[in-house]
């Protein structure tokens, strides 16, 4: 059976996991991030024409926070459908969807007709600054960091093991960061032959390029921006044995 490496954040991890298990795929769980809620000050949302959401990660926070309640009123546009099921979970009723991305929630935002300015509830490190995008539509964006991704500081024992040894076929990293953070630890415990062996299934190209970079060269890319493409991606691994 072909084993594949999650490292993407609980619990979004065990989605994928059990996603892979129904494709005949083992999947080894090992999160290279863990979300961290911020105590940063939340604005009123009076005033606000919207909330937009590029991470489920920001709704947990903001729960964990207990401070889900003010904002449900807002319609709230999602990256993408993984976030905005979760915003439907936590009771929001006006769920828009983008395709995905930042630059297809950019487009969602500035062709929606808001008449107020946008809240944005974010990561501490942004991937993508939304409000710099939407400025020249006239989109004002509020961004208040209200949780981090905390990198791991090693992989754990038996991971790294089987990294070294062979013993697992792929590794599907669905952020830049987690990218990053893996080649940091595997640079170690990982010689040029168990990098030529490893596949690397990425979510985009900008989330390959850390693996290009530290010479991953089984690299393969989803065809969409989602979990169903790199369930496809993982699937097409799996059947032929590898990338083309």
């Amino acid at each position: 059976m072909v084993r594949m490496l999650v490292t993407r954040p609980e619990p979004e991890a065990s989605d994928t996991a059990q996603r892979l298990a129904a494709l005949d795929i083992e999947a080894v769980i090992a999160p290279l991030l863990r979300a961290r809620v911020l105590a940063t000050s939340l604005p009123d949302p009076r005033g606000f024409s919207a909330i937009a959401v590029t991470s489920a990660a920001a709704l947990r926070a903001l729960a964990e926070r207990d401070a889900i309640a003010p904002y449900r009123g807002l319609p709230l546009f999602a990256v993408g459908e993984k976030t905005a099921r979760t915003a439907r979970e936590m009771g929001f009723s006006s769920v828009e969807i983008a395709g995905g991305t930042l630059g297809h929630l950019v487009e969602k935002l500035a062709h929606a007709g808001l008449g107020g300015p946008v809240f944005y509830p974010a990561a501490r490190d942004l991937s993508g600054d939304l409000a710099r995008s939407l400025a020249p539509y006239g989109v004002m964006v509020i961004t208040t960091r209200v949780y981090a991704m905390d990198a791991a500081d090693a992989l754990p024992e038996p991971v790294a093991a089987d990294l070294a040894g062979g013993a697992i076929d792929a590794a599907l990293f669905y952020s830049r960061r987690t990218a990053e953070t893996f080649v940091r630890l595997a640079a170690p415990i990982m010689g040029p032959v168990e990098r030529r062996r490893l596949g690397a299934l990425c979510l985009s190209e900008a989330i390959a390029e850390p693996l290009i970079d530290a010479h991953f060269v089984r690299v393969g890319l989803a065809d969409s921006p989602g979990e169903q493409a790199m369930m496809r991606l993982a699937l097409s691994f799996s059947r032929d044995g590898g990338l083309s």
